[in-house]
């Protein structure tokens, strides 16, 4: 008992020193992903930042650009006043200021067409411009001015400057989406509209993700959770939001820990596992050859007691004593049969276990002590099965020889044999002894284990291996003192 104690010792021990490495791990990995959690929080806020004081500008730039479009529309209203005045000047008025004004227009586009729609002149328009095609875009913007007396008719536009204004800053608006919310985030980011429905633009985001209504709804809910969205006004667009989450990098160095742990455990299960079959692999292979080697060399003596007793008998020795003798000589071939089994698969036959277990009853009765009962009651006597009756009986014994030790040699022990229903049959030993505790009853199996201050912790060892292993069935500790072996019949 002390070795088997001393194994549970170091194994409890090797645990708690694997636990603690495991928490440590689990703890150290942890800590540098929070930190890099922070870290990175900190860039995604300060991104965030950028965001809104980008956008700002972007307002402020349209704020500017829409008092830049009043003064450029004034501007093309007081030329085009300039032209319907020297197209209708007032009594005595002078036209040449007027004159002045109308040639010194650098910016806004002006064609000018005869009665015959013949361009007469062209200010500020690209030469690889169509001028039928300006001309028409011109009528449908702003009203042409005509000239009655002299049949011209002056069409105009908004300045160059300020359509490439207009050009820039859609760009602008467009840089912002594309850049700023896009490529700017290293995170995923989902960019909708006002309603929180309808996307705008995403970046690293699977894609069914954003075209499925509802998974779109439970994805903005968990980016939601995890960071307060954006809101953001863009000219044009109207309120829009940005929804951010953690990185996927610091997502999978949450996680990495945990899988790690779990391929090293399964790793070191596997490695535990083979290097376990490979000790029973020893184990079995000393079992095997210490009892052949025992076998062997019980096999020389008991033959020479053989011989003695014919010589006995020769000489007139008491038949009683002599049968005695007979009877523990065939034991002692008996257990010389079983050491020589160990190891080799044994040959099950059909037998009755009512016999064989009389038979091992019988054996034991003259052998215990006289204080002892060993009762047999069994509730049928014709019950076959496929067993090794030297093997099935010399379980018997140890369970019996057990029994005995434990209620100190004054008790009573009762075996039954009874059919389940499952088409089994369950042998029950059980005594008057003290039982054995609900906590040992996983151990009491184990080589090593045992209660005697001589013994060598083998003897239900080996009746576990012979039951489960030789004979296919199943050997159980119930309550109290009981051992219960259940076995399959072949009736």
């Amino acid at each position: 008992m002390n070795t088997y104690s001393n194994k549970q010792r170091w194994k409890r021990l090797l645990l708690a020193l694997a636990a603690v490495i495991v928490v440590a791990t689990l703890w150290y990995s942890n800590d540098i992903a929070r930190r890099i959690r922070v870290e990175e929080q900190t860039k995604v806020k300060l991104w965030s930042e950028a965001i809104i004081q980008r956008a700002e500008l972007v307002g402020y730039t349209q704020q500017l650009f829409e008092e830049l479009s009043q003064e450029e529309r004034q501007k093309a209203d007081r030329l085009a006043d300039a032209y319907r005045l020297i197209n209708d000047p007032p009594r005595g008025m002078d036209l040449t200021f007027v004159t002045d004004y109308l040639w010194s227009n650098r910016t806004i586009p002006v064609l000018i067409y005869n009665e015959d729609n013949a361009l007469l002149y062209d200010l500020n328009v690209s030469t690889d411009v169509d001028r039928d095609s300006l001309r028409q875009a011109m009528a449908s913007q702003n009203e042409p001015i005509r000239f009655e007396d002299v049949g011209h008719t002056v069409f105009w536009n908004e300045s160059v400057r300020f359509s490439e204004l207009k050009d820039v800053m859609q760009d602008l608006i467009d840089s912002f989406i594309s850049e700023t919310v896009i490529n700017s985030a290293s995170v995923p980011v989902v960019m909708t509209d006002s309603s929180r429905t309808e996307v705008i633009r995403f970046q690293r985001v699977d894609s069914t993700e954003v075209m499925d209504p509802l998974r779109l709804r439970v994805l903005l809910e968990r980016m939601e959770a995890g960071n307060a969205p954006i809101a953001v006004d863009l000219p044009g667009e109207g309120r829009q939001w940005i929804f951010y989450a953690d990185s996927v990098v610091l997502t999978q160095l949450r996680y990495y820990p945990l899988a790690q742990l779990i391929l090293i455990a399964v790793f070191l299960l596997v490695a535990y596992l083979i290097f376990s079959s490979f000790r029973r692999a020893e184990q079995d292979q000393v079992w095997v050859g210490m009892a052949k080697e025992t076998a062997h060399q019980l096999g020389t003596p008991l033959s020479s007691m053989m011989a003695w007793i014919g010589l006995l008998e020769e000489d007139g020795a008491r038949k009683d004593y002599l049968t005695e003798m007979n009877r523990d000589v065939l034991r002692l071939n008996t257990v010389v049969d079983r050491f020589s089994k160990i190891g080799s698969k044994p040959i099950l036959k059909e037998h009755n276990i009512a016999a064989v277990i009389e038979s091992t009853v019988e054996y034991m009765r003259p052998r215990v002590s006289k204080k002892v009962g060993l009762i047999f009651e069994p509730a049928h006597r014709e019950v076959q099965a496929a067993l090794s009756p030297p093997l099935f009986s010399w379980v018997l014994e140890n369970l019996i020889r057990n029994a005995v030790d434990a209620m100190d040699g004054d008790g009573t022990i009762r075996l039954e044999l009874e059919k389940l229903d499952n088409g089994g049959v369950l042998v029950t030993v059980s005594d008057t002894g003290p039982g054995i505790p609900k906590s040992k009853r996983k151990e009491i199996f184990q080589p090593g284990y045992t209660t005697k201050p001589r013994g060598w912790g083998l003897g239900l060892s080996l009746c576990k291996r012979i039951i489960e292993e030789y004979h296919g069935g199943r050997i159980e500790v119930g309550d109290g003192a009981h051992f219960l072996l259940s076995l399959r019949t072949t009736n």
